[in-house]
């Protein structure tokens, strides 16, 4: 699919007062691509009048920028605060969810809107709540608006200024440049970008580059195939290297299908605390495999090997003080800032009281925690929503001196919590395998549920806890794994467990 017009005859405009609108979410540079837009009006003889309507930041919600512009002449012309739905004649998304938001909202019309969207994907904040995938399917986006917009132009924007070293709002104008929208020639546009000052360089690159794809036309949607990470030397003391080695030897005994699930498993448990705790995964692991067999192709061992590393390297807030404190994750941030000489990082923590006894000794913080009035005492304390800036030396320390305590993490309440419950899951899944091994497999998969830390951790236990009850009900039966997949999917459906509710009604219904 192309274009229906070339930039060396724009679209007609829909009347004298031309009218965009620039959907952005927080962080991609919306205000920054509006004021391109006015400088590049003004210098062409326009009157020019921008408006925005705030959402928040961090993709909770969005901003619409808008724009309208129109010839300046003998009497100032009245534009209008807000747009209107069939009423905008270009429309900028600068994510694929934006400009679906643009054509649901009317903005977008087959008679009228140009519109220009980046085909990557910023994930909301609904989209990273939901408990299973809730990514929202960008190709219905994309067969909308190839229905709804007079003129089409979607391409990689983010990644055209990524691989120049600037930011999407540069590689956006070039697009609006590039798609023959406005009827200014390209100096013009690279003339407000100059005018900008700071960090024109990178995004003239950028622009160029949007440009470019613009000049293409509707380009698919680019999906890179990961290129698996190339395996590191191992460094560090000799002993460590010794074991680590004693654990790789016991990996490359394993069956041929099993190896590069252990091999990923045991890396991350490592990672999570030291060799020996490698060492203990390889145990269990080893349990999988003494009641599988070959002619169902390891998979129940397969599937050990990925959940018990998960339920083994769960998330406490030593494990999360230890990323945000990670100097690649550091070196990460400073790449996609495209090495901003001035950058503040604020980390937001919210503390339960459950977090903070959970790092005590076991006799301890079990103590407090059946003390209900001491535990409500703590958690009036400590239950504050508290911003870190992490770009600062005293914040900084404070989440790497936290990180620091895993040494002390298999003393800790939570860590002997976590083994027992551990330890329940694994026995009931291991014990199934003799006579139904689809339900062992099932069994250990419903492990998927429980993730993150604090209420999120809590919500996905409660529905562990749920579905591991209503496979016990449907054990025995012919179609047990069938029912205990369809848990799964239930619990998955809803953070509230509404869909979970009902399969486990449906089930007791057949099962008293």
């Amino acid at each position: 699919m192309t274009l229906p017009f070339t930039p060396e005859q724009p679209p007609a405009l829909g009347a004298e007062v031309i009218k965009l609108a620039v959907m952005a979410v927080g962080g991609q540079g919306g205000g920054v691509l509006t004021s391109w837009i006015e400088a590049l009006a003004r210098a062409q003889g326009y009157a020019v009048q921008a408006t925005s309507v705030a959402g928040v930041a961090q993709r909770t919600g969005a901003t619409i920028y808008y724009i309208e512009m129109a010839p300046a002449g003998s009497s100032a012309p009245v534009f209008s605060l807000a747009p209107a739905a069939g009423d905008v004649d270009v429309v900028i998304a600068a994510e694929m969810m934006e400009a679906g938001r643009a054509i649901m909202r009317g903005f977008v019309t087959p008679d009228r809107t140009t519109l220009i969207g980046s085909t990557h994907r910023a994930l909301a904040v609904s989209e990273k709540m939901a408990p299973g995938d809730g990514i929202a399917d960008a190709g219905e986006v994309r067969a909308a608006a190839e229905v709804a917009a007079r003129g089409l132009v979607l391409a990689d924007f983010e990644a055209a200024a990524l691989d120049v070293g600037s930011v999407i709002s540069a590689s956006l104008f070039g697009a609006l440049s590039g798609s023959g929208a406005l009827p200014f020639p390209p100096e013009a546009f690279e003339a407000a970008i100059r005018a900008g000052g700071k960090g024109g360089d990178a995004s003239l690159r950028a622009f160029a580059a949007g440009r470019q794809a613009a000049l293409a036309g509707v380009q698919p949607a680019t999906h890179p195939v990961p290129r698996p990470a190339a395996a590191a030397a191992t460094t560090g003391p000799a002993r460590l290297r010794k074991a680590w080695d004693d654990l790789q030897a016991r990996i490359a005994a394993m069956p041929a299908p099993v190896q590069p699930m252990a091999q990923a498993g045991l890396r991350k448990v490592v990672d999570f605390q030291h060799p020996a705790y490698g060492a203990e995964y390889l145990d269990r692991l080893d349990k999988a495999l003494t009641v599988d067999r070959a002619e169902r192709d390891w998979t129940l061992s397969v599937t050990a090997a990925k959940y018990l590393a998960n339920a083994m390297a769960y998330d406490d807030v030593i494990r999360v003080a230890d990323a945000k404190t990670r100097p690649e994750r550091l070196e990460r941030i400073r790449a996609e800032m495209g090495g901003a000489e001035v950058m503040q990082l604020t980390e937001y923590t919210h503390p339960r009281a459950e977090e903070i006894v959970s790092l005590l000794p076991r006799a301890l913080g079990q103590a407090i925690t059946d003390r209900p009035r001491l535990m409500g005492w703590i958690d009036r304390r400590v239950n504050k929503g508290r911003r870190l800036r992490t770009d600062r030396l005293w914040p900084f320390l404070q989440l790497h001196v936290l990180a620091s305590m895993r040494r002390f993490r298999p003393m800790s309440l939570r860590h002997a919590e976590e083994r027992a419950h551990l330890e329940r899951w694994y026995a009931s899944a291991l014990a199934r395998a003799g006579t139904d091994y689809d339900l062992a497999v099932a069994t250990l998969q419903a492990r998927r549920l429980i993730k993150g830390y604090s209420d999120t951790h809590a919500r996905g236990l409660g529905k562990f806890d749920r579905v591991m009850t209503g496979i016990a009900m449907v054990e025995g039966r012919e179609d047990a794994a069938d029912w205990a997949r369809r848990l799964m999917t239930a619990a998955l459906q809803d953070e509230e467990g509404s869909a979970l509710d009902g399969t486990l009604k449906t089930i007791e219904s057949f099962a008293a």
